[in-house]
């Protein structure tokens, strides 16, 4: 039976014999030469300009070395560059499947499995190289030593070794070993396009916006050395006399250059030599500080979006945290990208060579876990218990990330089964024994003497009713029932705020402490007092129909 022909997005027939071979390795003297030029020497605003219209022009390769170089020698383009890089390397990786069936599991397992990979991080920020200069290229190592098709490496390969079709500059292309252009192996690269604008891959890369802000930087900083060399130094003028020959002029002028190096000179009695001193020495150094810092802030703008996580300005625009918040929404932008760039350059191509063509195809997810604000979260949940909603308990040791408590295991807030505190209980321990000695039954104080009396005097009577008189001696006799019950209550409190060293701490005593309390003679003197205020308004109606 015929194989099925594969085609890659481009539309070309896939070559399994080129796929586990190197087919863009460097060369030593060949085309794909690893010796780099050095474009940055001598930079100035003309040779610039030329640099960049030759690579609009489908000459990119001076214009990728001045990206490499700049990376080099910029230290802030190199830190704000590799920071964009690496929090998108280090995103961990997630695999859906294609869908709930058991063949689309397992092929995200099998994916899931290969991103384990301790090289993976290093080479997607290789492939993040894209970021700088617009566009990189990754060559797929594929091994089927078992019979089977699985990505093996993936080799980063110098963009100077690839160009763009010359009918629109945007369809890569690859040199062979004779230097010719010929269309990209199927299913051996990853193309990798991380756009700062819209337009031609090769001039889509930060690194076309940094390259003058390098430049520019570069002239400051020249300025800036020469500026600091003679700071301090007062400027010599030698002066010669009329009649003076060449020779003379020859010799003063070598006496004045030469002063500042060696401080000792001789001049004819006719030549003299003034020192002129400048006097806004101060003011001038501060103008390259200035300068250097405000491209620098260009460039964290161009690479981050922002300065506040990078330049420490006083008096900025913004906080910090809106700051970062435009870093995450980057970060988010260039880890859909790649997601994107690898599932179709990757993952779709090891799924056809192993499975053939499918309807659908595992999917990578580059993104960061939400956070959740577990503290509003726990307040959300404390009042909707206190309004009596009920919440599955499994939900919340889920939500919070704690696990179940078994039966041997000992509680916060609980007392141990020996009712001791352990022996080497730290301040946490001692802080949680606290809260436990309030878990105990409050034990209520013994009726006064008269108590028992006075409320066998609120039983029904057997008589007839009570008259006014004996309705004040009902209310003495519940007030001293009631007395005992809560002064042992406000007892407990006033011990407990005592203890307690936050409010959440006595909370936590409140809780513990009247959850257990024994209210059951509090309850008795209510029905008593119930059934003492029933009968009291059946004398007072008796009363009224007597006087009428």
């Amino acid at each position: 039976m015929k194989r099925p022909q594969i085609l890659d997005r481009f539309g070309r027939p896939l070559q399994r014999s080129v796929l586990t071979k190197e087919v863009s390795a460097a060369t030593i003297g060949g085309v794909r030469s690893p010796v780099s030029g050095y474009p940055a020497d001598g930079l100035d605003p003309v040779r610039l300009a030329s640099i960049l219209r030759a690579a609009d022009q489908g000459d990119p390769v001076q214009f990728l070395e001045l990206a490499e170089i700049i990376e080099e020698r910029d230290m802030h383009y190199l830190g704000v560059i590799g920071t964009r890089k690496r929090s998108v390397s280090q995103i961990p990786i997630t695999v859906k499947a294609a869908s709930d069936k058991p063949e689309d599991v397992k092929k995200s397992e099998m994916v899931q499995e290969w991103l384990e990979r301790g090289e993976l991080i290093e080479e997607l920020f290789d492939i993040l190289d894209a970021v700088g200069k617009g566009y990189s290229f990754t060559e797929i190592l594929w091994d089927s030593s078992m019979g089977q098709w699985r990505p093996d490496k993936l080799e980063y390969r110098d963009p100077r070794w690839f160009r763009f079709n010359r009918h629109d500059f945007k369809t890569p292309m690859q040199l062979d070993d004779y230097g010719q252009e010929k269309p990209l192996d199927a299913f051996k690269f990853i193309f990798a396009q991380v756009k700062a604008k819209s337009g031609l891959p090769i001039r889509s890369g930060l690194a076309r916006a940094a390259t003058w802000g390098y430049l520019f930087k570069k002239y400051t900083e020249r300025d800036w050395a020469i500026f600091t060399q003679t700071y301090g130094q007062p400027l010599r003028v030698g002066k010669w006399g009329e009649g003076a020959s060449e020779a003379d002029k020859n010799t003063l002028f070598d006496a004045v250059a030469n002063i500042a190096g060696d401080c000792a000179a001789i001049i004819p009695d006719s030549m003299t030599i003034d020192f002129v001193e400048a006097k806004s020495a101060n003011a001038s150094s501060d103008l390259y500080l200035k300068r250097v810092e405000h491209l620098d802030q260009q460039i964290s703008k161009a690479v981050l979006g922002q300065t506040g996580t990078t330049d420490a300005v006083v008096g900025g625009l913004g906080s910090g945290k809106e700051h970062r918040q435009v870093q995450e929404d980057i970060e988010r932008a260039d880890a859909g990208t790649l997601a994107a760039i690898l599932n179709r350059d990757l993952i779709r191509p090891w799924m056809d060579l192993e499975f053939g063509p499918q309807e659908a195809y595992p999917t990578l997810v580059i993104a960061r876990p939400e956070q959740e604000d577990l503290k509003t979260e726990s307040e959300i949940v404390g009042n909707l218990f206190q309004i009596g909603l009920p919440l599955k308990t499994e939900q919340l040791y889920a939500k919070f990330g704690y696990e179940k408590p078994k039966g041997t295991d000992e509680i916060l807030g609980q007392i141990p089964h020996n009712g001791d505190a352990p022996a080497d209980a730290g301040d946490g321990d001692k802080r949680t024994s606290k809260i436990k000695r309030f878990l105990e039954p409050i034990k209520h104080p013994k009726p006064e003497q008269g108590t028992e009396t006075a409320q066998q005097a609120l039983q029904a009577s057997q008589g007839d009713f009570l008259t006014g008189d004996d309705l004040g001696v009902l209310a003495d006799q519940l007030q001293n029932t009631a007395h005992p019950q809560i002064a042992a209550m406000m007892s407990q409190i006033e011990a407990m705020m005592a203890e307690a060293h936050s409010l959440e701490e006595f909370r936590a005593m409140m809780l513990a402490g009247f959850g257990n309390i024994n209210t059951s003679g509090f309850e008795a003197m209510m029905a008593q007092a119930l059934t003492s205020s029933f009968a009291g308004g059946h004398l007072a109606i008796e009363e009224e129909s007597r006087d009428a």
